[in-house]
């Protein structure tokens, strides 16, 4: 088995081995993953923090000894909170970093930053929301994990892990996790919502608010009303997503 992190601002992630494919993830500076394939150019890499399986192109690969992986993700969580920043290397050039990246390999990368961080505590709950906020307008991206364009349950799974807790990478695999709600009223801020399509699938998560508000990215990453039927547009004065039911990760 060989092992490989994300040296780098963001690497994309791709659903099949080619350029023109998909692209379903990124990395972000600070990833962990295991290589599980290698066809030509193109690695296919398991991530260590929530097993999601994709292609990245081999350029972009950087190996690590199992020793030194081991030792990243087992360590204490750290966490960049800056909207953006970067790491300096060896020879002083910079690295541009995005806010969720892991710093947990720096001494393994030889790299320093001098930025915001945050590591795990406690009271998680408290600051999902205001973590939730740092994100707002940034613009819809299919598989995007960064304030520049990022999806629907890239945004929830990124506001989690920010605040040290797992979630999946996908919105029908993040339903499975956690306590399903009966009521909406049961509710807190930071609980998760989920909406499904006319066949019952489900295709969009977003993160509750005070106030029977919501905060999820559609178009952009945007706050509407929720009710018990499901996501109320503001803007367009309707409902835009039905409402399948509510979770409490935390």
């Amino acid at each position: 088995m060989e092992y490989g992190i994300c040296h780098l601002g963001m690497i994309p992630m791709k659903s099949e081995n080619s350029h023109k494919s998909e692209m379903v993830n990124q990395l972000l500076y600070g990833d962990c993953y295991k290589i599980i394939e290698k066809r030509k150019k193109w690695v296919k890499i398991r991530l260590e923090w929530d097993g999601y399986e994709g292609w990245i192109d081999f350029d972009q690969v950087l190996n690590i000894e199992k020793e030194n992986f081991d030792k990243i993700t087992k360590s204490k969580l750290h966490i960049a909170s800056d909207l953006i920043n970067y790491v300096t290397a060896k020879d002083n050039l910079l690295f541009p970093i995005i806010i969720g990246s892991d710093l947990r390999g720096l001494k393994v990368l030889g790299h320093k930053f001098e930025g915001e961080t945050q590591k795990p505590n406690k009271n998680k709950r408290i600051h999902l929301t205001s973590t939730a906020y740092l994100f707002l307008n940034a613009p819809y991206l299919w598989g995007g994990k960064t304030p520049l364009g990022i999806d629907c349950s890239g945004f929830t799974q990124l506001v989690y892990k920010i605040n040290g807790v797992k979630l999946k990478r996908d919105a029908s695999d993040q339903a499975l996790q956690g306590q399903t709600l009966s009521f909406i009223e049961e509710s807190e801020p930071g609980d998760l919502a989920f909406f499904d399509d006319s066949e019952g699938n489900i295709t969009h998560v977003g993160l509750l608010l005070e106030n029977h508000r919501i905060i999820h990215a559609s178009g952009m990453v945007r706050i509407d009303k929720i009710d018990q039927s499901g996501i109320f547009n503001i803007e367009k004065q309707s409902h835009s997503h039905k409402l399948r039911f509510i979770k409490k990760i935390i």
